[in-house]
């Protein structure tokens, strides 16, 4: 897997548990009564760890499993990976089994869907992010969900209003300087996704136009502006973080870090001899 596909993934396991209710009430129709979470390894033949796996009854009074799995490349062998999910939850669970797979890039995704054999035949419901209305997310009292927003579809919107809705919504429902510092790093690595509509520049750019001085990530953590060492201390882990969590410059992160290029290399370099 990818720096950047692990990226991806650490959010979403961040983040998960704050979002399903919402999404599976919004996106997949679903309204849970009662919500089971179930162990994510499955082992039978192969180990296969699903990225949502819970037991659900809903309103209606059905019991089944369900699975949901967020996808970033188009994989075009998907529909072999949830037909074995399929299989090895029906034995392990004997129970109706829902899977849902939420893409998350932003083209159009053409990964088969469904399998027809002699002897088989099984298909799984595929949903694109970016085909769905992004105050669906935008909405939500969760920050957590309200990232999410930046990969659906801004509905015509141009890009830079809808990304500074988006950050006046996060600000508006998070409590916290580490939280709001913690959302919009999430913002700007989902930005890469939005490499069609919104450049990752583009993102930085705007992000950082509307984040005050007074909750900049450099000033997080209480940071007394007339201590030159605090500020040091905090420039040093802001520009350390940038290293390991992003593919910007060196360049690109001390304009970003107002510190000098000399200064970025010299922390790059003591990353690298550890």
């Amino acid at each position: 897997m990818s720096k950047q596909s692990n990226q991806y993934d650490k959010i979403f396991r961040e983040n998960i548990e704050a979002v399903i209710p919402s999404l599976m009430q919004n996106v997949l129709g679903i309204i849970a009564v009662l919500s089971e979470e179930l162990p994510d390894d499955i082992q039978h033949t192969k180990e296969r760890k699903p990225d949502v796996l819970k037991k659900i009854t809903d309103i209606q009074g059905n019991t089944f499993i369900l699975q949901i799995e967020f996808q970033v490349a188009d994989e075009p062998k998907m529909v072999y990976r949830m037909a074995e999910y399929y299989i090895m939850l029906e034995r392990k669970y004997e129970l109706p089994i829902e899977q849902f797979v939420i893409f998350l890039g932003p083209p159009k995704p053409q990964m088969p869907t469904q399998l027809a054999r002699k002897r088989l035949i099984f298909d799984f419901p595929l949903i694109s992010l970016a085909s769905l209305d992004y105050h669906i997310f935008l909405k939500s009292t969760h920050p957590e969900e309200i990232v999410l927003s930046i990969l659906a579809d801004f509905q015509g919107e141009a890009p830079d209003k809808a990304l500074q809705q988006i950050i006046h919504r996060i600000e508006e429902t998070t409590t916290g300087d580490l939280a709001l510092k913690r959302y919009f790093n999430q913002l700007r690595v989902l930005a890469q996704l939005r490499n069609l509509e919104l450049t990752f520049k583009e993102a930085m750019d705007s992000i950082e136009k509307f984040i005050s001085e007074e909750r900049d990530v450099l000033y997080l953590r209480g940071l007394d502006k007339g201590e030159e060492k605090a500020k040091k201390q905090t420039q040093t882990k802001f520009v350390t973080n940038l290293l390991l969590k992003t593919d910007f410059s060196v360049e690109r992160i001390a304009e970003i870090t107002d510190v000098s290029i000399d200064f970025v290399k010299a922390i790059q370099q003591k990353i690298g001899s550890k």
